[in-house]
């Protein structure tokens, strides 16, 4: 009877109230009150409310609803406990309004309907729930692409989500896959959860998405749906280590690790991880008969203390991963697990409008096997720019201040990134029409445009023939050079001045100076390393191949290859330079493909792709190297001894010569390992090289590189404008490695030739080349010029009175103006 009543008063409510709508009140409450914790990725007490047919299924107290029964309902008995009562729901944040808790119990006494087909997602308070027939979303939409661009599950184990963006007129971008319907061709492959899809059966299909008029389409195969896929150290176990931030070098990481417990840093070693978890402290880490009682799994949730503090909670997928894996008894992998091969973030460039904008990014794994793997949820997200664009563990962005930011994702020994631009909603802004001399200014337009900052405007005559007369040639113009160039009316009078300055002696000076910086060209008196005349030697064989013109790619090869006398074969002295093997693979990395490979000495690149195996694998092609001496004491015959192997420090394994970032090459024996590498290095097969060497030109003319600074490339130092990174590159590549014909492009930009007066849209910009930066001189530079016009003759040595001080060889050699304004000592191989 008393059921009877409370139904009744029930009833007697909503009819006053009118019906209760359940996307419209209800699903609002839930999404923002209870699927955080109650959702595919973390179900609470086994229990779903994120779609129809879970939510019936309820969780280990059984249905959350009684239909038709409110006060029967363990869902309103929750939300209606005491707030310190363990049961209370939900546990934290603010309790549910008592308008909120009529709304649930009107909806449960109307009979608690769910209604198929729709996905519910945790969502703040005070965020819109996504209207899907917003007019607006169709003004100006140009594009819609989904991610990634197809689908594969295997395994009953697997899973993928789906993002889709619209792309509109303005380059803007949306994250819109809250606003499209899936459709699955053949339905019966997969279990669809909104964007998240599971194999239900195997075959071959398509899912499809349409927004206002645009469609796209991805091809769906489904592999082994009724297979477990079998649980791994390396594959589950490791990631959950690495998402989770345990083997960071602020925690169990570090050299000396934490509480006792050591693990490689960023997984480096997983076989001696391995050990140490399972073997070093018998059974304390590890209880295989009562596997939730096992150290790491008590200190992970803070069952017990952990320094650390918790981890993740214990109906996460994280506990379930390593639960698993206790309980199918540790094992250790066997030799052919299958080892992530690549890392993919999508999307990769995004333009997002207005503060709050969001962006949810998907993180594909690819496999040796030939699988893939959807490791979103185990990557490690960090943004280079919080303010502008910032990352949840998720990897949910979320835009802030105007401005740039790399979005980073971290897995295995992978790191990759995407670029995010956010500019202001309702920016007052049109697309300028812009005069432009060659490619350079196309793809620094178009960088400008995606940023809505507008380029200043050309520099003077009298600044443009000083400008470039210092920087192609390390001289002041004269008067009468002056005098002639401003009286020229021809349009083309910039590009000549270019051609003639190319063509003077003054242009080989200069840039020998400069690659005499980068391959430290000076005296080194230990031991008789690099006597005087060896630096002399070195320097004109140096001055000679520029003179001449010689192609870049030949005189790098010439280098790495050398092999005899210091003296009779001068570019030998490369390697008198520095001699100790892992010094020399790390100068050759950074100079040649800007690369610093220091990190992975001792451990994984913490912020780059490069592992151990890379670093002594690549130095392995400089293990043979001989040197002995010759007649004169003076010189070092440099030579291929054809033996000699570079161990890996922790697997004490020889290592075989590999590339960076390619193939392992086919050596044959006695063959000197140099020469294969010189032959790769200075080649199209290299995408490292002539990047690296039209950085290098630019930042010369501009004061910054496209990648800044140029010596340290890296995913997590990408490139300010990318596609023109890799124009600069690919025209490099086709004019033969002739740079001179890049700097002719560089200097008939009309980038290169703005003024260094800014506007009010580029004046906050340093790194998009909007406008001329303000240079400082290099000291040798400013010393010829002081001189030039003080009419100033200096004596350095070796050369005769008069000299430019950019003609110094020997990197020793300097004085007190030198030294006060900066001159690069020729110690290291950074141009500093």
């Amino acid at each position: 009877m008393t059921r009877f009543l409370t139904l009744l008063c029930s009833f007697a409510a909503l009819a006053n109230a009118g019906a209760v709508d359940f996307q419209k009140d209800v699903a609002p409450i839930l999404e923002t009150q209870c699927v955080k914790c109650h959702n595919a990725e973390k179900a609470k007490g086994e229990l779903r409310m994120d779609t129809s047919d879970v939510f019936a299924i309820g969780g280990e107290n059984g249905p959350s609803i009684e239909a038709g029964m409110p006060d029967d309902s363990i869902l309103v008995k929750r939300v209606l406990l005491p707030e310190d009562d363990d049961e209370a729901m939900p546990p934290k944040g603010r309790r549910l309004k008592p308008e909120e808790i009529e709304t649930l119990k009107g909806w449960i006494a109307e009979g608690g309907t769910f209604p198929e087909g729709i996905t519910l997602k945790e969502r703040e308070e005070g965020v819109p729930v996504a209207d899907k027939n917003d007019p607006k979303d169709a003004e100006g939409l140009v594009s819609l692409t989904a991610y990634p661009s197809a689908v594969t599950l295997e395994t009953a184990n697997d899973s993928q989500s789906v993002i889709v963006v619209a792309k509109y007129a303005d380059d803007t971008t949306r994250d819109v896959t809250a606003k499209v319907d899936f459709t699955v061709a053949n339905a019966e492959l997969v279990t669809a959860e909104s964007n998240h899809f599971k194999p239900k059966s195997d075959g071959e299909s398509k899912i499809s998405v349409a927004f206002h008029g645009q469609t796209a389409e991805l091809p769906l195969k489904v592999i082994g749906a009724a297979s477990e896929r079998p649980i791994s150290f390396k594959l589950d176990v490791m990631p959950v280590f690495m998402r989770s931030g345990c083997n960071t070098g602020s925690c169990h990481g570090a050299a000396r690790g934490q509480d006792g417990f050591n693990l490689s840093l960023f997984g480096y070693d997983p076989d001696g991880d391995y050990f140490r978890l399972t073997r070093e402290i018998g059974s304390r880490r590890l209880n295989l008969a009562l596997p939730e009682e096992s150290l790491m799994m008590e200190k992970a949730v803070e069952a017990v203390p952990h320094s650390g503090g918790k981890l993740f909670e214990t109906d996460s997928d994280y506990y379930h991963k390593l639960l698993t894996w206790l309980k199918a008894g540790a094992p250790k992998d066997p030799d052919d697990v299958a080892t992530p091969v690549s890392l993919e973030l999508m999307p990769k460039q995004l333009l997002l409008e207005g503060e709050g904008a969001t962006q949810q990014m998907v993180a594909v794994a690819k496999y040796s096997d030939g699988t893939d793997r959807d490791v979103t949820s185990l990557v490690v997200f960090q943004s280079s720019n919080d303010p502008t664009a910032k990352v949840s563990k998720e990897g949910l962005i979320t835009a802030g201040a105007r401005g740039e930011a790399f979005v980073m994702a971290r897995f295995a020994t992978f790191t990759v990134g995407s670029q995010v631009i956010v500019i202001p909603d309702n920016l007052d802004y049109r697309k300028p029409e812009l005069p432009k001399n060659n490619y350079i200014d196309e793809l620094v337009y178009d960088k400008l445009h995606r940023l809505r900052v507008i380029p200043s405007g050309l520099c003077t005559d009298e600044v443009f023939l000083r400008r470039v007369s210092l920087d192609i040639a390390g001289v002041l113009p004269s008067e009468e050079e002056y005098k002639r160039f401003v009286a020229d009316t021809a349009p083309d009078k910039r590009a000549k001045l270019v051609d003639a300055l190319l063509e003077r002696k003054e242009f080989t000076e200069l840039w020998v100076m400069k690659w005499a910086e980068l391959l430290q060209i000076r005296t080194i008196n230990n031991g008789n390393q690099m006597s005087y005349k060896a630096t002399l030697l070195y320097y004109n064989w140096l001055q000679e191949r520029i003179a001449k013109n010689t192609p870049f790619n030949l005189i790098v090869q010439e280098l790495l290859s050398s092999s005899g006398g210091t003296f009779s074969n001068a570019a030998t002295n490369y390697y008198q330079v520095e001699r100790e093997t892992l010094k020399v693979s790390e100068n050759v990395a950074q100079v040649f493909m800007g690369m610093r490979l220091q990190c992975a000495q001792c451990h994984n690149h913490p912020f780059d792709r490069w592992t151990m195996n890379d670093y002594y694998s690549f130095a392995a092609f400089f293990s043979q190297v001989g040197r002995k001496a010759a007649e004169d004491p003076r010189e070092t015959i440099v030579f291929n001894s054809g033996g000699g192997e570079m161990q890996h420090p922790v697997t004490k394994q020889n290592m075989v010569p590999k590339f960076l970032g390619s193939e392992v090459p086919e050596i044959k024996p006695g063959e000197d390992r140099r020469k294969v590498l010189a032959e790769w290095m200075a080649s199209p097969q290299n995408p490292f090289f002539s990047r690296n060497l039209a950085n290098i030109v630019w930042a010369h003319f501009f004061g910054a590189g496209i990648i800044n600074p140029v010596d340290d490339v890296r995913v997590s130092n990408p490139a300010s404008n990318p596609e023109l990174l890799d124009a600069l590159a690919q025209n490099f590549t086709d004019y033969n490695y002739d740079f001179k014909r890049l700097v002719r492009d560089i200097c008939n930009s009309r980038i290169y030739q703005l003024t260094t007066q800014t506007n009010p849209t580029n004046a906050g910009d340093g790194l998009n080349f909007s406008h001329s930066l303000i240079r400082r001189m290099r000291a040798e530079v400013m010393l010829d010029a002081i001189s030039e016009v003080t009419e100033t003759k200096n004596k350095f040595k070796g050369l005769p009175l008069g000299a430019r001080a950019v003609q110094i060889a020997d990197g020793n050699v300097s004085n007190y103006f030198l030294q006060t304004f900066g001159r690069a000592e020729r110690g290291t191989v950074c141009s500093c």
